[in-house]
């Protein structure tokens, strides 16, 4: 029995080629769903039911090409999932002056520019489509980090916390359209091919201890309630519920999928 009753639903998914993004791809299409993958890379998820564009999220013409590909495909966009993100750990200001670890410019405009301008981007082109449709459903991908903060990583957080207000701010303008826009805030997960060494270099040296310790707090899940790391499956099986009628009265919300997991 078909439950969620989804099957034949078209969903762009940005950034699909790996991690959550790939995850979220991969358990849409098991459920008949068509996909259609926003990335820069194609990543080695295939498919019958999915679709690769090319996409640079921080381009309007860009996007403006993954939305009219499956609109010329489909004729419909029934969701979208902004998954789409970057994160590299940086201190606000170090005492070391020689640190390579400190937030610049650059990395400011890259962490806001894609995490929230390609939120922004992709929700307005989908957005036009979904007015017209009377119908649809934006996901935001955020962070746990977005709703509590996360040493060493404050512009990520931050970019994730300007994200759950873009969920409830567009909740309230296009609700009365038809259209739902829900958050998902996933907290700690279990690993992915973006859990580089550079990265947790970055972060090991921001929270002033060593990339050991950082691999060994992966596991260690004592402020989890359920005791373990979430699966990339789970936030998958988020996605497939909210993008269905039976979740037609949730709006305006992030969900936290974090085992339980809160500030205390």
């Amino acid at each position: 029995m078909d439950w969620l009753n989804i099957k034949e639903k078209v969903v762009i998914v940005t950034g699909a080629s790996s991690g959550i993004g790939a995850a979220v791809a991969e358990g849409l299409c098991r459920l008949g769903v068509f996909v259609v993958n926003g990335d820069i890379n194609e990543g080695n998820l295939q498919h019958d039911n999915l679709d690769f564009v090319q996409t640079n999220v921080t381009s309007r013409e860009s996007v403006e090409e993954l939305v009219n590909f499956t609109m010329n495909k489909y004729g419909k966009i029934d969701a979208l999932v902004n998954n789409a993100g970057v994160n590299t750990p940086a201190l606000l200001a170090d005492k070391n002056s020689d640190s390579h670890y400190e937030l610049t410019d650059e990395l400011f405009e890259r962490m806001t520019t894609i995490n929230q301008k390609g939120v922004y981007l992709a929700s307005q082109l989908v957005g036009k489509v979904m007015l017209k449709q009377k119908s649809g459903v934006i996901i935001n991908m955020s962070s746990e980090a977005g709703l509590e903060g996360s040493e060493g990583q404050s512009c990520y957080a931050a970019t994730k916390a300007a994200v759950n207000s873009f969920t409830r701010s567009w909740a309230k303008e296009l609700g009365k359209e038809g259209i739902r826009v829900v958050g998902i805030a996933p907290g700690i997960m279990e690993e992915t091919g973006l859990r580089t060494l550079q990265y947790e270099t970055a972060l090991a040296y921001t929270r002033g201890k060593t990339v050991e310790d950082i691999r060994q707090g992966y596991s260690q899940t004592a402020t989890i309630p359920l005791g373990r790391s979430g699966r990339l499956t789970e936030i998958a099986d988020a996605v497939a519920y909210l993008i269905s009628d039976k979740a037609s009265y949730i709006s305006g919300v992030t969900i936290n999928v974090a085992g339980g997991k809160t500030r205390g």
